[in-house]
């Protein structure tokens, strides 16, 4: 007994006839029809995952053809040359690895084989196993014999890696892609070995054994074959099969899911020490995890129906899962895959595997109460509400201090008060001199004493006194300029068009056509006329990706219609173009009001004459330097505010004059 050799089980209940293939239905009615019609090609190509019957069904089918009694679906088994395929005896079946026979050399050793004929079988047939590992070279020494062979031989190739395999190749065979066998055909032929070899071993045990084979049999045959040694009076369990594979079991991967569902760090870090100080690598321990979750995500969002196909867990675990799964919401599962995958990586290229383990695990606990949704709408509800925000465990290092959005009405108040201003302010500017009323001033003197030092107060009235000041010595300077002959010279010759009118007011006046305010601000800028005539207009633009716009894209018919309402007139003649040497400057003036200035000289003088240009942009200027420095006051009585600093760290923003 102790003499005779021990034979794997893997190789003893290995299949002899096309019944015996557990799965692949599909291909044996295939090979069946093709021998009972007759109808054997020169060229077959077996493709699928290790361990789902590739080589066996090309040893079968080799006896199918080959038997005495053949060609034949059921071989006898017992003949001279089903014996020889059975025990892989070199005759006229010839088995050969294309792993380790890769060379060009190899190949044409086969092709001078190929052209004897067989020496007692029907057929000469070559099965070459793991085909892909050929290289080019004798790939294309194989072509032309597998295109058109001699009588009498048949190439059965066999590969894992498909995709490797020439396409010129493929194309001269039949090919049949093997399937992963399911889970349960896995369980039912194991439970066939263990009885015929009085295996003691649980129906978990066997489930766990199928699921870890990941769909190929020979790999859940050599298992059973290991967990043998195991046998005695209790029955192999599932925590024998964990303890053999460095799997973890399902209650503990349970305990620490639930310690992160919970948020509970403490409790997470204390089993994560006992599963590692059992003897489990980080990069396991986290793949375990990364699995329990993704069967996690799968119970709480598919049919019971599918959820045991594609958990493979038993039921009671399965119900375990629900129960955990109503704590979380999908994308928190999600979340928790994702993480989890990056920590996988992380522990891998790490050169400290068990603290990237531990900062994986604490975090994982950690975030997973703020991913909650519904946590995060009741928080933004209470925020806009004005209430406190609840604090809890897991979320009070995340907090920020809640808002008043009594505060935020308010500062949303002050803002549009300025933009109603500021709109007041720009049609004021179209008017010869901007008329600001002392009442205006001290309504805002009066604003800012609520918000204000009594310094700032001081600032705003002496900029009032500054501006009336201002405005006196120029009206008497213009009155003195009526009683004098004199008259300063001006800086500089406007042009002028033939019919007489000024470029520069009929410049300003397109301008104020423009009705896109965008549009008119590049112009102001980038833009100068050169002609202004009802005939022609010429126009100069600096910037040439802005003179496209003006040329043929969208800009050009809101130029086109200012221009045609300047001069009343329709398809005005336009030309826009880049500046040129010669080309004088202009810069716009807007037509002066009719409306009558406020007179500051007594009532029985006589009335003033109208200033000229130059006299009216300077006193603009000064006028408006003045405003400047009224906002510039406000602007910053505004940003002491404690209130208003914080909005603008809040929102990330800032004060815009």
């Amino acid at each position: 007994m102790m003499n005779e050799k021990y034979i794997p089980l893997y190789r003893k209940y290995r299949p002899q006839r096309l019944e015996e293939i557990v799965g692949q239905e599909h291909i044996k009615r295939a090979l069946k029809n093709a021998i009972t019609q007759n109808k054997i090609s020169h060229a077959y190509l077996f493709t699928g995952p290790r361990g789902t019957g590739k080589t066996s069904t090309a040893r079968i089918f080799a006896k199918s053809l080959n038997c005495v009694e053949g060609p034949t679906i059921n071989p006898c088994g017992v003949c001279e040359n089903c014996v020889n395929i059975t025990n892989s005896v070199p005759m006229d079946v010839v088995e050969i690895d294309a792993a380790s026979n890769r060379k060009v050399e190899d190949a044409q050793n086969i092709l001078e084989k190929v052209m004897y004929a067989p020496v007692s079988s029907r057929y000469k047939i070559y099965i070459i196993d793991e085909v892909h590992m050929l290289s080019n070279t004798a790939f294309n020494a194989l072509l032309k014999t597998l295109e058109e062979p001699p009588k009498n031989v048949i190439f059965i190739l066999a590969t894992t890696e498909v995709h490797k395999v020439l396409d010129t190749i493929k194309s001269r065979c039949q090919r049949f892609d093997f399937k992963r066998i399911t889970t349960e055909d896995i369980v039912k032929h194991l439970r066939y070995i263990a009885d015929k070899e009085s295996i003691n071993i649980t129906d978990d045990a066997l489930l766990a054994i199928a699921k870890s084979s990941a769909g190929g049999m020979r790999d859940s045959i050599a298992l059973l074959d290991q967990l043998s040694i195991l046998d005695g009076e209790e029955a192999i369990s599932t925590d024998d099969i964990n303890n053999l594979l460095g799997r973890i079991s399902f209650d503990i991967l349970y305990s620490l899911a639930e310690a992160v569902a919970n948020s509970n760090q403490q409790d997470a870090i204390e089993i994560l020490e006992k599963i590692y100080n059992s003897g489990n690598e980080p990069t396991l321990i986290l793949t375990n995890l990364l699995d329990y979750f993704k069967n996690l995500l799968i119970v709480k969002n598919c049919k019971q129906e599918i959820v045991q196909e594609l958990t493979q867990l038993s039921s009671p675990q399965i119900d375990e899962l629900k129960k955990q799964a109503e704590k979380l919401e999908t994308q928190q599962i999600t979340f928790l895959i994702d993480k989890t995958s990056d920590y996988i990586k992380d522990v891998k290229n790490s050169n400290n595997p068990r603290l990237w383990l531990e900062v994986g695990i604490i975090d994982l606990a950690n975030l997973t109460e703020n991913t909650k949704l519904l946590d995060l709408q009741n928080r933004i509800t209470q925020l806009e509400n004005g209430a406190p925000v609840q604090s809890s465990q897991a979320t009070s290092n995340y907090k920020t201090p809640p808002v008043p959005v009594s505060t935020i009405h308010k500062i949303k108040e002050q803002l549009e008060e300025n933009l109603a201003k500021s709109k007041i302010t720009s049609e004021a500017k179209k008017t010869d001199i901007p008329q600001i009323t002392k009442s205006e001033v001290k309504h805002t003197v009066e604003e800012e004493k609520t918000q204000t030092p009594e310094p700032t107060v001081e600032k705003v009235t002496q900029t009032e006194k500054a501006l009336e000041t201002q405005k006196e010595e120029t009206h008497q300077r213009k009155d003195e300029e009526n009683h004098d002959d004199f008259s300063p010279m001006p800086s500089s010759q406007p042009q002028t068009v033939s019919d007489g009118s000024n470029i520069a007011e009929l410049w300003g006046q397109l301008l104020t056509n423009i009705q896109s305010a965008p549009t008119r601000a590049l112009l102001k800028q980038w833009a100068n006329p050169i002609k202004l005539q009802p005939d022609e207009i010429i126009i100069t633009i600096k910037n040439e990706l802005l003179l496209n716009q003006f040329v043929s894209g969208n800009k050009k018919k809101i130029l086109s219609d200012a221009v045609d309402l300047l001069f009343n007139q329709t398809n005005s003649n336009i030309i826009v173009r880049l500046p040129q040497a010669g080309d004088t400057q202009v810069k716009p003036v807007t037509k002066q009001s009719t409306a009558t200035p406020r007179q500051l000289t007594p009532k029985n003088n006589p009335p003033e004459p109208e200033p000229d240009n130059e006299e009216i942009y300077a006193a603009k200027k000064n006028l408006e330097k003045s405003e400047k420095d009224l906002k510039k006051h406000t602007t910053n009585a505004a940003s002491s505010s404690d209130q208003v600093n914080m909005i603008v760290d809040l929102f990330d923003g800032k004060i815009i004059d």
